[in-house]
């Protein structure tokens, strides 16, 4: 699978963003009325899951390329990964 690059992928979501919207599927909505069947006191809303804020730990971040070659290869030459490395330059 070919990977896309920005300006692709942007291309890309623009054709799907500009798609009609598609209505559910008797299928769809027998699977959703079932979901909602066996809904537990433990789960939320879609709405609340959207707008609760929990600290994951994971940053994604883009960067140039340039500066992702140089940060793999201080990584390499450290003798640790990249996550380890980007890691130890922010909590500088």
């Amino acid at each position: 699978m070919k990977k896309l690059d920005n300006k692709e992928f942007e291309e890309r979501m623009k054709v799907i963003d500009a798609l009609e919207a598609e209505e559910p599927t008797v299928e769809d909505i027998k699977a959703i009325e079932t979901a909602e069947k066996e809904d537990s006191a433990d789960s939320i809303s879609l709405d609340d899951y959207k707008n609760h804020k929990e600290y994951s730990g994971k940053l994604m971040i883009r960067v140039p390329r340039s500066l992702h070659k140089e940060l793999v290869e201080s990584a390499k030459k450290e003798g640790v990964s990249l996550n380890q490395y980007a890691l130890y330059k922010l909590a500088k």
